[in-house]
């Protein structure tokens, strides 16, 4: 994830994971290998998230609309 420390992204998951959010599963192997998925609480949010993301999208519509508009009206 572009902008993110890796420090921030292990706590993120972390919290993640304490909240049954995500699985977070170890492998014994060499390198350290760790895969993280969604639990059933994880994926009951799936609608939630798809609903924000369409809401943004369309927001964001909005918002270009009217910088296009303002910056016409400068010119």
């Amino acid at each position: 994830m572009p902008g993110i420390t890796q420090r921030m992204l292990v706590n993120q998951l972390r919290e993640l994971e304490q909240d049954q959010i995500v699985h977070r599963e170890v492998y014994p192997v060499v390198p350290p290998k760790v895969e993280y998925s969604l639990t059933e609480h994880g994926k009951s949010l799936m609608p939630i998230l798809d609903a924000m993301y369409e809401w943004g999208k369309n927001y964001m519509e909005t918002v270009v609309k009217g910088q296009v508009k303002i910056n016409e009206a400068a010119k």
